[in-house]
């Protein structure tokens, strides 16, 4: 039996490796595109820098340094030139595939930074797998810019695992959506009817605005945002702002709010202030063919029908009145029941009727301040 020649000892000293194979190597040397290792075979092995990661322009003297233990998988046993060629990252995405097919039958929440941001969607790198997340399961709302998600960590759940196709789908939105219900089954659960809350403006229409409350929207509508007249609901909200409001009605999920506070309502002092026959200044609110309404106050306003305009005969008050103009009146009518007020010009020029004649009925002028009276109203006259 022949001896073995020393070269013939050291090559059975070495293992044999194949492609495939996973093995464990030293780090014996680290440049900025490769880093070389000691896997135990006659040659060592190379990892180039994009069999390290995806990621472009990775510096590896960054990544690993002399003596660091580091798994790889053969990619080549001979590249022609006598090296072993490894890769990292695609073992990293062998484990990957199982750490993503683990999540998805488990319907696991993942956590990843955003690496890109598409045309269509986000994409997700989980273990060197890249996952793609839609726009439209990026929120349960329409977002047209997704910029703002660039390098940010978000959750989401695997909603389909094709490895076949490198098909991996990843959905936030229906997290959000879970999330939204619990909130809004806890909130339901601590509010009710005449409770004031603090919510913040997330939209603001012509009718209204939309707060969030925190679980659920409320809908403040622009007849509820101030005892007096608001002409437009832009002009005194905007996104963001944060307001406090009173829950007014609550009808299965849909809330409706109020700015209207009791102790601010105008009325409850009403009837001391504008008794009749109190002399009252107020400006023009609006005008009708019958009538201009003068707001005495935010919240209160009084009819001065055409007739009782002037002691001359006027057709319609936008002959002798213009809106915002300040008007002078006297209360000939108080309803706080209906919350109406009828105001009269002429009778703060009216002749003071005498003493016998104050308790008749005939001396008071009173006008309906929503019906339209066709005529002039006749004038008292002196027996």
């Amino acid at each position: 039996m022949s001896e073995l020649t020393f070269e013939q000892m050291l090559e059975e000293s070495f293992k044999t490796i194949h492609s495939g194979e996973v093995v464990e190597g030293t780090v014996i040397d680290v440049k900025p595109e490769e880093i070389i290792l000691n896997i135990g075979y006659k040659s060592d092995g190379i990892l180039t820098r994009y069999e390290y990661t995806n990621e472009p322009n990775v510096d590896l003297t960054t990544i690993a340094k002399q003596g660091d233990k580091m798994e790889v998988k053969i990619l080549k046993v001979n590249d022609g030139e006598g090296q072993v060629l490894l890769t990292y990252k695609r073992l990293a995405a062998d484990r990957g595939n199982k750490r993503i097919e683990e999540a998805f039958n488990n319907k696991e929440v993942l956590t990843a930074k955003v690496a890109q941001v598409l045309d269509g969607g986000l994409s997700v790198v989980v273990e060197e797998v890249r996952i793609f997340i839609p726009a439209s399961l990026v929120s349960d709302v329409y977002e047209k810019d997704l910029s703002k998600y660039a390098g940010q960590e978000i959750q989401f759940v695997i909603s389909e695992y094709n490895p076949k196709r490198r098909r991996y789908i990843g959905d936030r939105k229906q997290l959000i959506a879970a999330e939204k219900a619990e909130l809004q089954k806890k909130l339901f659960e601590t509010i009710k009817e005449g409770d004031v809350v603090e919510g913040t403006v997330k939209n603001v229409t012509d009718f209204g605005a939309f707060i969030d409350l925190g679980g659920a929207d409320g809908l403040l509508h622009i007849s509820e945002m101030s005892w007096g007249r608001v002409e437009n609901p832009k002009k005194v909200f905007k996104v963001g702002d944060v307001v406090k409001v009173l829950i007014k009605e609550i009808s299965g999920n849909k809330i409706a709010l109020s700015l209207k506070f009791d102790d601010a309502n105008p009325w409850k002092a009403a009837a001391q202030k504008y008794a009749v026959g109190n002399v009252v200044t107020g400006k023009v609110a609006r005008m009708t063919d019958f009538g201009a309404f003068i707001e005495l106050e935010p919240g209160v306003d009084a009819l001065l029908h055409v007739s009782q305009i002037s002691k001359d005969h006027i057709e319609k008050p936008s002959d002798v009145l213009k809106v915002g103009e300040e008007v002078t009146a006297k209360v000939v009518d108080f309803n706080d029941e209906e919350k109406k007020i009828s105001l009269s010009v002429k009778a703060m020029f009216a002749p003071e009727p005498k003493e016998e004649e104050k308790e008749s009925d005939e001396d008071v002028v009173s006008v309906d301040i929503e019906a339209v009276i066709a005529g002039e109203q006749g004038e008292t006259s002196e027996e």
